[in-house]
This record gives structure tokens, C-alpha cells and sequence, in this order.
């Protein structure tokens, strides 16, 4: 089950951008103008460090989609939400996984109801090869921590 999200930025070529501008140039700030800053693309990523318990072993998952976050919140506090994580597995960097040598890429997480079980098991399966699949989805994951 996944949900469909635009996490793509639309690029707009810079000779669309100038059609139509004058050509003439701006005048220079006075000593009490300043230049406005250029806007930002976008805002910088924000998001949380999501400790999970599968069983008797933790890992972590580093979130930055709100939806995601605010699935995690509701987890935490014991709410209805889909319940199982699911994303691809990055081999060789813990990033916030810390005692591994992989993590979840936080651009591939989704919350599901139902998986399939190549994906099921412990983060320890997933440190050991064990698990086939390139996704980790353990259906017995709760959310224990979420760290700002």
C-alpha cells in the first residue's frame, strides 16, 4: 500500500523566467537600501529521530515528511494510525541508526496496515542479510521515542 506524494520540485527553465522583462537596468541601492535577499528554493529539511521496538531490539528512523511525523505522533500517544513502517533499506551508514550499518531512507518511509513478510522481521535480521528484501517493513514495530 503506498501513498502517492510529490516530493519533486517543478523546474522552470530561466528563459520562461525573463520572457517579457524589461531589459533596462535597475538602479543601484542607495547607502540606506539594501539588496532583498533572494527567497529560498525551498526550506531547509526539519524532522525527527523515531526510536522504534520491534520485539526485544530498538532502531531508529530519521523522519522528515510531515504526514509521516504526525503518523509516528499518533502512534506514540496510542491512536489509530497504520502501524507498520516501511522503507529501503541504505546498507553500509547507519545515519541516525546508530549501532547499525544501515537505516531506512527517510524519502522511501510509509506507514502501512498490511506488508508483505519478505520485509517482516528483527533489526537484527536486517544487520544479518537475513531479510531478502530491500525494504524493512517489521509489523511488530511501536514507536517508543520521538526525538526533535
Amino acid at each position: 500500500m503506498r501513498r502517492s506524494r510529490n516530493r519533486g520540485l517543478a523546474l522552470i527553465p530561466a528563459a520562461l523566467l525573463l520572457a517579457g522583462c524589461a531589459t533596462s537596468a535597475s538602479p543601484s541601492p542607495t547607502p540606506t537600501q539594501r539588496p532583498s535577499p533572494a527567497p529560498s528554493a525551498s526550506p531547509a529539511p526539519t524532522g525527527v529521530v523515531v526510536t522504534f521496538r520491534v520485539i526485544d531490539q530498538e532502531y531508529r528512523i530519521g523522519l522528515t515528511d510531515p504526514a509521516d511525523i504526525e503518523i509516528a505522533r499518533k502512534l506514540l500517544r496510542g491512536e489509530q494510525a497504520p502501524g507498520i513502517p516501511n522503507g529501503i533499506v541504505v546498507r553500509g551508514d547507519p545515519g541516525v541508526n546508530t549501532g547499525y550499518t544501515w537505516h531506512i531512507d527517510p524519502a522511501s518511509v510509509e506507514f502501512a496496515d498490511v506488508t508483505t513478510e519478505v520485509c517482516d522481521g528483527l533489526p537484527s535480521d536486517v544487520e544479518a542479510n537475513t531479510i531478502t528484501s530491500d525494504h524493512y517493513c517489521p509489523w511488530q514495530a511501536r514507536v517508543i521515542k520521538i526525538a526533535e
